[in-house]
């Protein structure tokens, strides 16, 4: 590879003559080195967005940057604040620097520095903490990347009714060569990827909340784990097969969700893998169009962060209100 590499760094004039005996590649023979080369990328697991995806997903970012140039955010959205930071409910369909933008107009102190702790998908809704100095934002960084900070999702998917109540689920993450994030083999973490990149881990643990209406068994009462809540199962991705379900193509589940790596739409993937796409998840398989409605963004929800406070050191936890969607589970 590294031959190829310097072979393509030089540059040559339309008169140039190549007399060097090795530069006598053929190209016959560079096309099926290359090609050996490729066969040796990993190989996603998880199917790449549908062709309708594309349009689909256009349309909804050119209304969410017209929704996030007139928004403004308000104290109505503040779930919590202090002199160091405050956290805020993002709403859907937004995105996270028109929140960031916003926030000085809302405080008193307009020479703090204002930074993004944590960032959301455009359509996902919920917890976003925003720092009032760098020094705050380092250490909040820094907890995020050591998995200091539990965080918990809900989503509302339409899949196969699972077979589980709670699963989790640990893989690989990266770019295809098409440039769609995908569920890779966890064997293949720290394999590199076209256009250099490297497969990363990624784990999410889910608990079913409710299917087609019908609420699960909670595995926590108060707080305390009961005696009911069934053995996690763990699945470490290792070929195509998904985790099996029971019948049904068209089965509402409501499911939580707690990330403990935070990679780029992980919690999507995962659903997907899962055989329960996110409801309005074009880019991931989920419907758009349900019961005569079509929906303009995923139903994902950050509901809770809980961590240690990066100033004081007590323990804080930020809930956001459940959207509608949620309300009734």
């Amino acid at each position: 590879m590294s031959l190829l590499r310097n072979l393509f760094s030089f540059s040559f004039s339309a008169n140039s003559i190549i007399t060097k005996p090795y530069f006598a590649f053929s190209i016959k023979s560079m096309e099926a080195t290359t090609s050996e080369l490729n066969l040796n990328y990993p190989k996603p697991i998880s199917s790449p967005p549908p062709p309708i995806s594309k349009d689909i997903e256009l349309k909804r970012a050119m209304e969410a940057s017209s929704k996030s140039s007139l928004y403004n955010l308000t104290r109505d959205d503040v779930l919590y604040e202090d002199e160091h930071l405050m956290a805020v409910n993002k709403p859907k369909g937004v995105y996270c620097e028109a929140v960031l933008r916003s926030a000085p107009q809302i405080v008193l102190d307009s020479s703090s520095e204002f930074h993004l702790a944590n960032r959301l998908d455009r359509d996902t809704s919920g917890v976003m903490i925003i720092t009032k100095s760098h020094k705050v934002a380092a250490k909040l960084v820094k907890a995020f990347t050591e998995h200091k900070i539990r965080k918990s999702y809900i989503a509302l998917c339409i899949g196969s009714s699972p077979n589980w109540s709670k699963v989790t689920v640990s893989s690989g993450h990266g770019r295809s060569k098409h440039g769609a994030w995908r569920v890779y083999s966890a064997l293949d973490v720290g394999r590199v990827l076209p256009g250099g990149s490297f497969v990363r881990d990624m784990e999410t643990t889910f608990e079913v909340v409710s299917v087609n209406g019908v609420k699960s068994e909670s595995c926590e009462v108060d707080g305390v784990k009961t005696e009911s809540c069934e053995v996690e199962s763990v699945v470490v991705v290792e070929g195509k097969r998904e985790v099996s379900s029971c019948e049904g193509d068209d089965v509402v589940v409501v499911v939580r969700a707690f990330p403990r790596s935070g990679r780029t739409h992980q919690i999507r993937l995962h659903c997907q893998y899962l055989g329960i796409p996110i409801r309005g998840d074009v880019k991931y398989h989920g419907r758009y169009e349900w019961c005569g409605r079509t929906f303009e963004g995923h139903e994902l929800h950050a509901e809770c962060l809980s961590l240690d406070h990066p100033v004081t050191d007590e323990p804080i936890v930020f809930r956001a209100p459940v959207p509608c969607w949620a309300a009734g589970d």
